[in-house]
């Protein structure tokens, strides 16, 4: 699996980073969040799907 955070969406709400905290870094400057590395281990995919699902602006995509 593969996630991605759409730098244009996303809002800073902080949600992925809280389901799923080794997934997604924060910016220092406004909490706008980045994927950690494209690529999804096993063992945290279905915290990233969670991860997902909580975003308000539907800003992380799965593939």
């Amino acid at each position: 699996m593969k996630v991605r955070v759409d730098p244009d969406r996303c809002q800073g709400h902080t949600l992925c980073a809280i389901n799923a905290p080794a997934a997604f870094e924060l910016s220092d400057v406004d909490g706008h969040a980045t994927a950690v590395d494209g690529e999804v281990p096993a063992e945290q995919q279905e915290q990233v799907r969670e991860a997902a699902r909580s975003c308000p602006e539907r800003a992380i995509s799965l593939s």
